[in-house]
């Protein structure tokens, strides 16, 4: 495949910045090899280059011979390689200012500095993967659960491409056939069979396709992940179970109300969801300067979270303060949770009438009781309660779901105009707008403004 990088040699450091054993720079392009040529001095005065075969030895400058650093360098020619290009990947000594040196020293001998995910960028237009895969990269190398990571390695193996695959080639064999119908209408045979045409498309399209939006917010769930406050009165607990969810001494407790001025927020692990837990400021009336910024920040928050965990002191009854606090959150998405339940002395409060939520969460946050009911609690409520779903193949990002919205829509007026006996012209059209957005999610007919923005989300060197 042609595209404005042909000619030119990429290079970049591929290992994050900082101290480290190992560091490596990588190059992509024809002229790779030559360079390492220039630069790298091979121990092995022998040394043949054989492909994917790691050699020791030093790289030097070409004028005067100072050595720079100690290396294995390796080539792999095209086409067994990430890119589909003559690769060379140089491993160095974990130093940044090593690893820049030896960078300058390769686009001073004929190479480019790469851009942001320029490599995957090259083996999407090089075809050896497709876009889908492409967007898995980066969302291995940000995923921040293991389940994040499961999620984006069966993408990168193609399990949303082989989802959609059999949609496109059944798309393409009925698209065939009505374009048939078009150039011999005068044919005595009726060609296109709409009883038949319709079962096809039903079973074979549509409910395949509804199959992967009804997994698409699932699928951004675990890779996007979510936001909780924890909202209450002053004291009923919020930092200690913060706490309690992180195990470890995150926030700091103490007896005084107020004690909380600032958000605090840590991103956990709920059954492989990423949630972004966030402790507020209590919110109560006359707080002090300091105090009411801290509260103005945690009413803030609360607007902007997926989920208010709404935490009741289970030592007392409902206050004025939990009403006037419950209104001030009652339009978010809400977890009931009592706490202090190790001193209750009497019957623990009853939400009901505050929130007209029978159930709720009881924990003691100090004494680390309920505290995996309260996950579950969490998870459900972000998941809808529902576990069941296809996991292989699942669309994780607002792209994909926007293209099978639209790849859906299509669909659905093909079926209406087969059921009205409409011409086969308009039926032709929509089943090429169905197959026209199908193939932007695997990056057949994407645009390069698109690609340009999927790619900048990466680091240099990926």
């Amino acid at each position: 495949m042609n595209h404005p990088y042909s000619d030119e040699t990429i290079a970049a450091i591929s290992t994050p910045p900082g101290a480290g054993g190992i560091g490596i720079i990588r190059m992509s392009g024809r002229r790779a090899l030559p360079i390492l040529k220039t630069l790298f001095q091979p121990k092995d005065s022998a040394c043949s280059f054989t492909s994917h075969q790691l050699y020791y030895g030093h790289i030097h400058h070409p004028e005067g011979g100072k050595i720079l650093d100690e290396v294995l360098a390796v080539y792999m020619a095209a086409p067994r390689t990430y890119t589909r290009e003559d690769v060379v990947e140089i491993h160095c000594h974990g130093s940044f200012l090593v690893l820049q040196n030896v960078l300058e020293l390769i686009v001073a001998n004929g190479a480019t500095l790469a851009a942001p995910g320029e490599f995957t960028k090259r083996a999407f237009l090089n075809g050896r993967i497709d876009l889908t895969q492409a967007e898995a990269v980066i969302d291995i190398l940000s995923a921040r659960t293991r389940k994040g990571v499961d999620l984006a390695q069966e993408q990168l193996a193609g399990a949303l491409y082989q989802k959609i695959e059999p949609i496109r080639q059944s798309l393409i064999h009925m698209r065939a056939i009505v374009e048939v119908a078009i150039d011999f209408p005068d044919e005595d045979v009726e060609i296109v069979d709409h009883r038949h045409l319709i079962e096809q498309l039903s079973l074979e399209v549509a409910g395949p396709l509804k199959n992967l939006l009804g997994n698409v917010d699932r699928g951004r769930l675990y890779r996007e992940g979510v936001a909780i406050v924890i909202a209450g009165l002053p004291n009923v607990g919020k930092s200690s179970l913060l706490n309690a969810i992180l195990q470890e001494e995150r926030a700091l407790v103490t007896a005084i109300p107020g004690t909380t001025r600032d958000s605090i927020e840590e991103i956990i692990d709920i059954f492989g969801v990423p949630v972004r837990i966030i402790d507020t400021a209590g919110i109560r009336d006359n707080a002090g300067e300091v105090e009411e910024l801290g509260i103005q920040r945690a009413r803030a928050l609360i607007n902007k979270a997926d989920l208010v965990v709404f935490l009741i002191d289970g030592s007392r009854q409902v206050s004025e303060g939990d009403q006037r606090l419950y209104e001030q959150v009652r339009h978010k998405p809400i977890l009931p949770v009592i706490n202090k339940i190790d001193i209750c002395e009497q019957n623990l409060p009853d939400l009901s009438a505050l929130t007209g939520i029978g159930q709720c969460v009881e924990i003691s946050a100090k004494n680390q009781v309920g505290i995996e009911d309260l996950k579950k609690a969490l998870f459900a409520a972000v998941t809808s309660g529902s576990e069941q779903w296809e996991e292989g193949g699942c669309a994780p990002n607002i792209r994909h779901k926007q293209a099978l919205l639209a790849a859906h829509e299509s669909c659905e007026r093909v079926l209406v105009s087969l059921r009205m006996g409409l011409t086969n012209d308009l039926i032709a059209v929509d089943l090429q707008e169905c197959l026209d957005r199908l193939a932007e999610i695997v990056g057949e007919t994407t645009t390069e403004d698109i690609l340009d923005v999927i790619f900048a989300e990466f680091c240099l060197g990926k």
